[in-house]
């Protein structure tokens, strides 16, 4: 969408400007420039006619002279005689008589005054010029029940509508392309702008091109700059429409020159369509004519035909005439006679004499030929039918005949072939048997045909009584189907007997085949599981489960000489049917249809299981060496396991109840503690030969050990948390001694902080949990509410784990106290400084502290102020914050 086109309201809005010129409103400076080019250019093209023309529009119009002069010229009208004086009144006095001119053929002028006009009033005289324009160029303009603007628009819409990259909707944008110019000029001149070649993107020379042409051929003087246009992002609608407008009154005679040829070339196309009627009429009623000529005689033919299959041709013959022949003629001969009728009734109408036709192609002429052609069809078709009714009941028998010997013939074809297929040879006893089925039920088919022969012979005998002119055909075709028919009859027979032979001769063998199947089928798998068992990958981890293999071996042994009497007999079934096959010529297709097993397969099966035997019995003795070996490392690992495993719970014990029981200082409990790590450090030794010993057991892939509970895992486990408990026990009386220290905490108030904690810890765990420490603070005297405990849960637990060890109790217990002797002296140091105010200044902490502890806690006085608003000064709380901080004092 172009960026500058507007909408209809817009466009409304913008077009006022025709009808006031307000008088305290200036115009756009771009439209200004555009409307004194293009009104300049306008009026001189009138007033050229009258020998003279205008340079300045405001200054040349000033006494009226001109103005009175443009307005007889386009109007052909005479004014009143003008004033010649000099002065003003002289020419407002002939500007009034231009503006009531005006004002007489209906224009109504507002707020355009004769002494604007006279003082040289750009807007005004531009206001005025515009009015001329639309009263004698715009307003008379008419297109389609449309005037002045809208009609101008419409004729240039009209006009332009073919052009595909032309949309004239308006006077102002619609134009900057110089497209719609062009397609003016070249819709009523195209010799003069070969419009193929401009762009859309090329709007200088487009527009130069038409302003040239127009005024070099068409008389409009070039009333607009390319740049005027293309240089302001919304032309003056009303600059555009004048030059439109010359557009439309140059064209506007060639018009109606366009619209007297017209109505010529109508006339004379009438007359041409008149006498093209008449050579059609001519043309199309002899051929009509000789078309009926040519059908008559062949619809009087009667000449009769020996064969159906010639009158079924004749009949088609007609039925394509009455379907593809007649009926374009029945359309020729009506459409002859509406184009008669209708010639007569435009020579009528153009008062010139009715048509007559040439001798013979009157529509009469036409009309009694026609029922001629009609009285032939109808004798033409009653004698088809009757032939074709008389040739139907001979026809009958002898496609009857063909009917029932192409059937008998159909079923015949390839029963010979089928009789004579030794394919029970090489068959199965179910194929045998399917082949039986087969061959009974062909012998009760041929049984059915039986009639069907005889109807054949019978139709054939009643033809040749009828003297049918294909007699001989039909009776050779009969005796040879009368032949083969007893040559069927005989191979029937002899089938018979060679199918029924060989059914018994493969029951014989299927039963032989069956015995084999189930005997052999059950034998080769006991082989398949003993040559699994015995190449099964035993894994044992005890004595007691080889042993049990061994058994289990033994016992399968002692069964091996009743299984090869039984693989000789399965032997003895195959060999008694070889032998019934080699003395009958039993031609036996495929192997055993019960089983997929055969002797040379039983035979390698056992010889696999003989060799496999002594195998496993090897593999048993190495296995039974390898276990012994691994009960030794059992035992080895676990007398050891069971003597450390107790030891390491010992200990871990002992370390509790040390952590827990009071027994002298804490610097007694550290250096006893130290010594006890030092014993079980020289410990050591005896884990790193349990770990050897473990790692044999490893090596052995032995994974389980009755002899003992105790796990090599559990074992460095239980070493580690050993090492891990005396460590962090050692590191908590550390740091109570620390926090003893820092605190200043007697030995007596340790030991009472030990009692409490001990008291309430009632799990043993060596913590409290929430519950545990919530009831010991209450023991202790404290008052606690929900939201005070949970702020001291987040001093004790700060990491949220739900317990309190016992070095977070005793911090917790040394801050408490600690925060009351703080809380005394801040309130001492507080009255010393203030004396009997409620505020301490500057200037006395400078006089009682040290210069660098004075400064310090004026560095911190800036962010409070005291009761009285002075900067500097300090309460007893904002000088407890300012020294110690956001705290609980």
């Amino acid at each position: 969408m172009d960026p500058y086109d507007m909408d209809d309201d817009d466009d409304q809005i913008y077009m006022q400007q025709e009808d006031s010129w307000d008088r305290d409103m200036l115009l756009d400076p771009a439209w200004e420039k555009q409307q004194r080019k293009t009104f300049t250019a306008w009026c001189n093209s009138h007033l050229r006619k009258a020998g003279t023309q205008i340079d300045n529009i405001e200054e040349d119009f000033r006494d009226g002279l001109k103005l009175m002069l443009l307005l007889e010229v386009i109007s052909g009208e005479r004014l009143a005689k003008p004033e010649r004086g000099k002065m003003r009144v002289h020419k407002i006095s002939n500007v009034n008589k231009a503006l009531g001119f005006i004002a007489s053929k209906g224009v109504k002028l507002v707020s355009i005054g004769a002494e604007e006009i006279v003082d040289g009033n750009a807007k005004m005289t531009l206001g005025m010029i515009w009015t001329i324009i639309l009263r004698f160029a715009i307003q008379d303009i008419s297109v389609e029940e449309t005037s002045a603007k809208e009609g101008l628009l419409l004729w240039c819409q009209r006009k332009t509508a073919p052009y595909k990259n032309v949309n004239i909707q308006n006077f102002h944008i619609s134009w900057k392309d110089g497209l719609g110019f062009c397609a003016l000029i070249h819709r009523h001149r195209p010799e003069l702008i070969d419009y193929a070649k401009l762009r859309k993107d090329d709007p200088m020379t487009n527009l130069n091109t038409a302003f040239d042409v127009a005024e070099k051929y068409l008389d409009i003087p070039k009333m607009l700059d390319a740049e005027d246009i293309v240089g302001t992002a919304r032309p003056d609608q009303k600059a555009i429409m004048t030059y439109v407008s010359s557009f439309y009154h140059a064209f506007s005679g060639a018009q109606k020159a366009e619209t007297a040829a017209n109505r010529i070339c109508k006339v004379l196309a009438v007359n041409q369509e008149n006498e093209q009627l008449m050579e059609d009429y001519e043309k199309l009623a002899s051929d009509l004519l000789e078309w009926i000529r040519r059908t008559v005689p062949w619809l009087e033919n009667r000449a009769p035909e020996n064969t159906m299959q010639a009158m079924q041709q004749k009949l088609e013959d007609f039925r394509d005439y009455r379907r593809l022949h007649k009926p374009p003629k029945v359309q020729e001969k009506c459409q002859l006679e509406i184009n008669f009728n209708t010639l007569q009734t435009k020579l009528r109408l153009s008062n010139r004499p009715a048509f007559m036709p040439s001798e013979g192609k009157m529509v009469s002429d036409i009309s009694g030929a026609w029922g001629g052609l009609e009285g032939a069809e109808k004798g033409y078709e009653e004698w088809l039918l009757n032939e074709i009714r008389r040739l139907e009941r001979l026809d009958h028998l002898a496609e009857k005949f063909r009917q029932k010997a192409a059937i008998h013939e159909a079923w015949t074809h390839g029963k010979e072939e089928m009789l004579q297929h030794l394919d029970y040879e090489t068959a199965s006893l179910s194929e045998i048997k399917a082949l039986l089925k087969k061959h009974e039920a062909f012998e009760s088919d041929l049984a059915a045909h039986q009639d069907r022969v005889e109807q054949i012979a019978a139709i054939a005998q009643e033809l040749n009584e009828l003297d049918y002119y294909d007699s001989p055909s039909v009776n050779a075709r009969c005796q040879r189907i009368c032949d083969q028919w007893d040559g069927l009859g005989a191979m029937t027979h002899k089938r018979s007997e060679a199918l029924q032979r060989t059914e018994k001769l493969l029951e014989t063998i299927d039963q032989l085949y069956l015995e084999f199947a189930k005997r052999a089928a059950p034998f080769n798998n006991w082989m398949e599981g003993a040559m699994e068992d015995l190449q099964d990958t035993f894994i044992v981890h005890t004595i007691e489960e080889i042993q049990g293999l061994s058994t289990a071996h033994e016992q399968f042994k002692a069964t091996l000489p009743e299984a090869d009497k039984e693989r000789q007999a399965i032997l003895g079934i195959h060999n008694e049917i070889a032998k019934i096959v080699q003395t009958y010529h039993v031609n036996i297709a495929g192997c055993n249809p019960y089983t997929a097993i055969n002797p040379q397969e039983v035979n390698n099966k056992w010889d696999k299981v003989r060799q496999l035997v002594p195998q496993r019995d090897q593999a048993l003795i190495e296995e039974h060496a390898r276990q012994q070996n691994n009960e030794r490392l059992r035992r080895q690992f676990a007398n050891q396991a069971n003597v450390i495993g107790p030891w390491i719970q010992t200990k871990m014990e002992e370390i509790g109840r040390i952590s827990i029981e009071m027994h002298g200082t804490l610097e007694d409990q550290l250096t006893h503690l130290r010594q006890y790590e030092k014993n079980i450090v020289n410990y050591k030794p005896k884990i790193e030969q349990l770990e050897g010993d473990h790692q044999l057991i490893q090596g052995a892939l032995i994974f389980d050990n009755k002899h003992t509970n105790y796990t090599m895992e559990h074992i460095r486990v239980g070493w580690e948390q050993l090492l891990t408990t005396i460590a962090r026990t050692i590191n908590e009386i550390e740091n109570q001694i620390l926090t003893r220290d820092a605190k200043g905490i007697s030995q007596e108030q340790m030991n009472e902080f030990r009692a409490s904690f001990n008291h309430f810890d009632r799990k043993r765990t060596g913590m409290m949990d929430a519950e545990d420490f919530k009831t010991c603070l209450i023991s202790m005297g404290y008052s606690l509410g929900e939201a005070e405990f949970s702020r001291i849960m987040s001093i004790v637990d700060p990491n949220r784990l739900g317990v309190v060890t016992f070095q977070a109790f005793i911090d917790f217990m040394s801050r408490e106290t600690a925060d009351t002797d703080t809380a005394d002296q801040v309130v001492a140091s507080f009255k010393v400084l203030a004396g009997d105010k409620s505020y301490i200044l500057a200037d006395e902490l400078r006089r009682e502290l040290p210069p660098d502890q004075a400064e310090y806690c004026i560095a911190r006085m800036a962010p409070y102020s005291g009761p009285d608003g002075a900067p500097g000064a300090l309460d007893y709380m904002s000088f407890s914050t300012a020294l110690y901080g956001e705290s609980d004092l």
